[in-house]
């Protein structure tokens, strides 16, 4: 099933490249035609299995990754809906693609554990995987930014600045994306440690159980998570940190996010390999 909306994202990805190049209209609307197709068909299949299942499918790294790649196709629609602004795409869309294969190559069966029955759980990944897709957005905001200011410093006024937003605009909405995110990302911990005490007192012999502790590589990075995102909330709102820094910050906070939520989740974790 996931295999549709993994073809819907490549297409709409081709259709943003040339719609970023020639700057074409028509590029542009087949682009965001193809990207609201994708994420009505991932619609449904996320609502397929959350009737079966009873809940969103986010227990398991392979569900998680589907929601994830569901939620930031959402959230970027919404922000080129709200801007009328499609440059954002072509930096999107790949990120869409590359990690939609994932669940496309295989699938993945959620994990019925009972310690996952609580709703403390459903509310601390939702808040997560809400906190990754816009600390996505964030990134892909600071990249451009980045890549409009090199070309301004060096005065030469062409690709990028004849197709992205002032760095004034970027900054601002990169500045966004982070206090969205670091709020949901804040909500995400708390609720953390709150269903890591129900689980222990649910089943205290399930070894990952046992592991929830900042021991665990997938809980100490999401830690690392909150604090680079906390110093970058606090430094641009307490010390007028704009620009640059905030731009670098953003693709570094969500480098770490990246390796959170694929190498970490597949292969060192020992509490969330559920």
């Amino acid at each position: 099933m996931n295999l549709i909306p993994l073809i819907l994202y490549a297409a709409a990805a081709v259709a943003y490249a040339v719609h970023f190049a020639r700057r074409q209209p028509a590029a542009g609307r087949t682009a965001t035609t193809l990207l609201v197709a994708g994420a009505l068909a991932h619609t449904f299949i996320i609502g397929m299995l959350t009737v079966r299942s009873g809940h969103i499918p986010v227990a398991g790294a392979t569900p998680a990754i589907s929601t994830f790649v569901w939620l930031l196709a959402l959230a970027y629609l919404y922000t080129e809906v709200t801007t009328d602004e499609r440059a954002m795409g072509v930096f999107i869309l790949p990120l869409l693609v590359a990690l939609q294969i994932i669940p496309a190559v295989n699938p993945g069966v959620e994990d019925r554990a009972a310690v996952l029955h609580s709703s403390w759980f459903g509310v601390h990944v939702s808040s997560l995987l809400f906190a990754d897709a816009s600390f996505a957005l964030a990134c892909v905001i600071g990249v451009t930014y980045m890549l409009l200011f090199k070309e301004i410093k060096a005065k030469h006024l062409g690709f990028f600045y004849a197709r992205l937003p002032s760095l004034q605009v970027l900054d601002t909405m990169n500045r966004r994306a982070i206090v969205v995110g670091w709020i949901f990302l804040t909500v995400g911990v708390i609720v953390g440690t709150i269903w890591a005490a129900q689980a222990r007192a649910i089943d205290p012999t399930d070894p990952r159980v046992q592991a929830m502790s900042l021991e665990d590589p997938k809980i100490f990075v999401a830690l690392i998570c909150w604090l680079v995102y906390s110093f970058e909330v606090a430094v641009t709102r307490l010390a007028g940190w704009s620009g640059r820094r905030a731009a670098w910050l953003s693709i570094v906070g969500f480098a770490i996010v990246l390796l959170n939520l694929v190498p970490i989740s597949y292969f060192l974790t020992r509490s969330h390999n559920f």
